[in-house]
């Protein structure tokens, strides 16, 4: 029983690793990537559609994101939603293709950014820690209903800091790889 709560704990750990990463790649660090676009959303006739089901994204050069829409009557919709998100982008439509230029990031963006990337971090440290919180509740109350013993309590609870510590760790890399990539030129 024990083992199970440690090795539910250690693979909601890894999921909060990387919903962390998946939540840093959406912040735009000056080059292009599609994932910038995935948390845009489209009136596809009436529903709210991904943008990635409604076109092809891919990258044209280091600062220029191609979309190529699917259905060609999409492309006035596919624009508007790009420019009313949130990322600042400014899409231009070449026939059968938008492209997207992403501008240089100055560098009091960039320290915005830097901001939002450590607020996000600390989230997900938070999220392990929730886990690791959980998890020992879990053991105590197999301590309180005599299914394990004291000793047993400690050394799950050893563990499951450990487990907890090195998925922090894991943030923390992330956290400063995206940092080093924000303070690029």
């Amino acid at each position: 029983m024990i083992n199970e709560i440690k090795e539910d704990a250690k693979l909601r750990m890894s999921k909060c690793v990387e919903a962390t990463k998946t939540q840093m790649a959406k912040v735009r660090t000056g080059r292009a990537h599609p994932s910038l676009l995935d948390s845009i959303k489209v009136s596809y006739y009436g529903t709210l559609t991904p943008l990635k089901q409604v076109g092809n994204v891919s990258i044209e050069d280091s600062r220029t994101l191609a979309v190529t829409v699917f259905d060609q009557t999409m492309i006035p919709v596919v624009e508007k939603a790009i420019m009313s998100s949130d990322l600042g982008l400014n899409p231009m439509s070449a026939g059968t293709t938008i492209r997207i230029p992403l501008p240089a990031l100055t560098e009091e963006r960039r320290k915005d950014l830097i901001k939002v990337v450590r607020a996000e971090a600390e989230n997900g440290r938070i999220a392990v820690r929730n886990v690791r919180r959980d998890a020992n509740s879990d053991v105590k109350a197999l301590e309180k209903e005599k299914e394990c013993t004291e000793d047993d309590v400690r050394r799950s609870e050893d563990e499951i800091q450990k487990f907890t510590d090195a998925h922090v760790k894991m943030i923390d890399e992330i956290l400063a790889a995206k940092e080093a990539e924000l303070m690029e030129v």
